[in-house]
């Protein structure tokens, strides 16, 4: 079983070979949680694959909201990817420091603001080093070109709208949290959240779509059997959801690569949902 978008996944031997390509662009998408260091940035100004822009998930946010790195506006997005060298008519791969953490974060984002023609990096730079591929500390000169932003909210979801799902339950929820945090017996690493998931939920690990030893995606029937395994139905709405918007991305990449229709992603995540309130709240396995 192939995947349905296997040009949204590139391989290292891909990616080694058209490195000096006149209209491909790469991007660090690496992130780390407030307190962990060294930081992302810090790690990629020791080292990134050449040619590489750093996406920083937290300047290229909504600087007005007290939630972490939600979307900023189209202006704001458009902005910073004029700064780093990305735009129109570009091929842009995205990869980051574990493989599949944080790197979807940024392919959303993209395909959000409406540019479609984006790839991971299959193994991230943890393949990308084991096979001894060049890396530089090195932060290219860019030129800006034009990047035109259009917001596809067909993508997105608040609060709001998961709110009004409880009732409908027209979309299923996909949660990218390890097992613990979705039952509510491991703690949150931000402080003051509530325990537990949203109610009706599904849990699915971000880390199980990879294979642990290459941090590769798993072949796509492997992929399908885990989504199938979590409770998904095929051809119903799908909204992925984690602590903070980033690792539910990765559920749908994977959920892209399969070619199920596009999943929207719950921007605030638990880090709005968990936060002291009224918003209803489950523990247990669902």
């Amino acid at each position: 079983m192939p995947y349905a978008h296997p040009e949204a996944l590139v391989s290292t031997e891909w990616l080694a070979g058209h490195l000096d390509a006149p209209d491909l662009r790469i991007v660090d998408g690496s992130f780390t949680l407030p307190g962990v260091t060294p930081t992302a940035k810090e790690l990629y100004r020791r080292r990134h694959i050449p040619g590489a822009v750093f996406f920083d998930i937290d300047d290229i946010a909504d600087d007005k909201s007290s939630l972490p790195h939600m979307l900023p506006s189209a202006e704001k997005f458009a902005q910073r990817m004029r700064r780093l060298g990305l735009g129109d008519g570009h091929k842009i791969v995205v990869y980051d420091g574990t493989g599949l953490n944080s790197a979807g974060r940024p392919w959303w984002m993209l395909r959000v603001f409406g540019h479609p023609d984006v790839a991971i990096l299959d193994g991230g730079l943890p393949k990308w080093q084991a096979e001894g591929r060049p890396l530089t500390d090195d932060v290219p000169q860019v030129r800006e070109r034009h990047f035109t932003a259009r917001l596809n909210t067909l993508l997105v979801r608040d609060k709001a709208q998961l709110l009004a799902n409880l009732e409908r339950r027209h979309e299923q929820v996909l949660d990218a949290r390890s097992r613990g945090r979705f039952a509510g017996t491991a703690k949150e690493p931000r402080e003051g959240l509530r325990s537990g998931h949203i109610p009706g939920s599904l849990n699915l690990p971000y880390d199980e779509l990879v294979d642990p030893r290459t941090r590769t995606l798993l072949p796509a029937s492997e992929l399908e059997k885990r989504f199938a395994a979590a409770g998904l139905e095929r051809g119903k709405p799908v909204v992925t959801s984690c602590g903070s918007g980033v690792t539910a991305c990765a559920l749908a990449f994977g959920l892209y690569l399969l070619g199920w229709p596009d999943a929207a992603v719950y921007d605030g995540s638990w880090s709005e949902w968990g936060l002291p309130g009224d918003t209803p709240i489950e523990t247990g396995t669902g």
